[in-house]
């Protein structure tokens, strides 16, 4: 697919990092030549430099040739107005990136108004993400997920003790039809391998033939787990800040969020209802400690400072908060979240670059899937011959870490794969992904390259 994509920050490098293993010829547009030149010595991609507003750029460079236009620059109105000129080129579809609340408010009439296929908004996404945990204390409604005849559930090890201390080799004999495709541990989602053990207080994820699971469930599954959620404490009064607040205290929750900038505060003390907004630096452990910190239910920190975030992730843990999130957006912070013992560490920009991909592979290569805890995917997808992942053992695959072949639904049979498997056409594929990774996981979709 010819791929477009408008805006070289964050965002736009992370779709250009995980599109770039893929079937996809991608332009890249942006108006700062420094970065665009550095794109180009890292990655096989076109690089324009302009201004996408310009319709004599987008004619110019053909975007009615395109399939997709992402837009995606730090501001909604470009993008938007980008999205719409390329959509009435003649570009099949465009995806604008919109944060904005003021737009979120009316974004169906935006969409309408302005023929823009899809709206992503990064800061919602890892709010929703964020609220779910919270409020439902587990990330499955009713801790089961179910796709045909294969079936994933999730429970934590105290309901079932026998587990701890086993290696993922030995859990098979305990659990026969069985694979652990995911554990989370200290806030941080694992994609376990035969060197990975099971440890008390382990949450795990289980995924076999549904009958199988079913039996499972009964024994582990915790009836109306609803959270006694009461106080928050948010920390940053940005997009994502006050997204959460809204959702929150309309949920009925006593919600505090500190912020430094008092215009900031003023702008959310005019636009949130129940809500008590600080003016303050909540680096001050003396205005935590006044604004009883102690007393939090759970305490978020999505300040713009990953550093900040996970420096007050931790004064929360030593005060005794029993729920502990943090946004942060470096990978190389992962090892780090791990070891401070933050209950749940969110990137916005794998969570938005998932959504993406989805939307371009369409229903077409992925028939469902499922955000876990904010950090990885369970899907299933329909293999076709000419995929990389097709007709070879899974263990020449090379499959990345963070990237789990988990089942194959293949005519009545469920499959628990192991090392000399080989995925068929038309099998369902069951696949556990940390959102790190989707990138190389996107390449297992691509077809195989043939030499005549």
């Amino acid at each position: 697919m010819k791929i477009a994509i408008v805006g070289a920050g964050k965002l736009g490098l992370k779709l250009i990092s995980a599109l770039v293993g893929g079937d996809h010829a991608i332009t890249v547009f942006d108006t700062d030549e420094t970065v665009l030149n550095k794109i180009s010595q890292t990655y096989d991609v076109m690089t324009i430099e302009g201004n996408a507003k310009q319709i004599s750029l987008l004619k110019d460079k053909n975007i009615g040739t395109f399939d997709f236009l992402i837009a995606c620059t730090a501001s909604d109105e470009q993008n938007i107005v980008i999205a719409s000129f390329a959509k009435k080129l003649g570009c099949a579809n465009v995806i604008a990136r919109v944060t904005d609340p003021e737009h979120m408010n009316q974004i169906d009439f935006i969409k309408g108004t302005m023929n823009i296929d899809h709206i992503v908004n990064p800061d919602l996404a890892i709010t929703m993400e964020i609220y779910k945990y919270l409020v439902e204390k587990y990330t499955l409604t009713n801790g089961i997920f179910s796709s045909g005849k294969v079936s994933m559930v999730q429970f934590h090890t105290r309901k079932y003790k026998k587990l701890v201390g086993m290696s993922m080799i030995d859990i098979p004999k305990e659990l026969p039809g069985m694979l652990v495709v995911a554990i989370s541990r200290n806030g941080k989602i694992i994609i376990p391998h035969g060197k990975h053990f099971v440890e008390e207080g382990d949450t795990l994820y289980v995924v076999g033939e549904r009958n199988h699971i079913l039996a499972l469930h009964s024994h582990v599954y915790e009836k109306g787990k609803y959270t006694n959620l009461q106080k928050v404490m948010i920390i940053g009064g940005g997009k994502t800040g006050f997204y959460l607040a809204a959702k929150l205290a309309e949920f009925g929750i006593a919600v505090k969020v500190v912020e430094k900038s008092k215009e900031r505060c003023y702008y959310l003390s005019t636009h949130l209802d129940d809500v008590m907004i600080l003016h303050g630096d909540a680096t001050d452990t003396t205005l935590l400690e006044e604004e009883n910190i102690e007393e939090m239910d759970a305490f978020v920190t999505a300040t713009g400072f990953d550093e900040e975030n996970l420096l007050l992730a931790l004064t929360a843990k030593e005060k005794g908060v029993e729920d502990v999130i943090s946004k942060v957006s470096r990978q190389s912070y992962k090892d780090l979240i791990e070891k401070m013992g933050v209950d749940m560490a969110l990137n916005p920009l794998d969570i938005i670059t998932s959504i993406i991909l989805h939307y371009i592979q369409g229903s077409k290569k992925v028939i469902s899937s499922m955000l876990i805890q904010g950090q990885a995917e369970i899907m299933e997808i329909v293999a076709k011959n000419d995929m990389k992942l097709a007709n070879i053992p899974l263990k020449e695959l090379k499959l990345p870490d963070g990237v789990l072949i988990a089942a194959i639904h293949r005519g009545q049979q469920v499959i628990i794969p192991n090392g000399d498997t080989k995925i068929l056409k038309d099998d369902k594929v069951t696949i556990f992904c940390l959102l790190s990774d989707i990138g190389e996981m996107e390449k297992l979709f691509t077809h195989k390259k043939t030499f005549l």
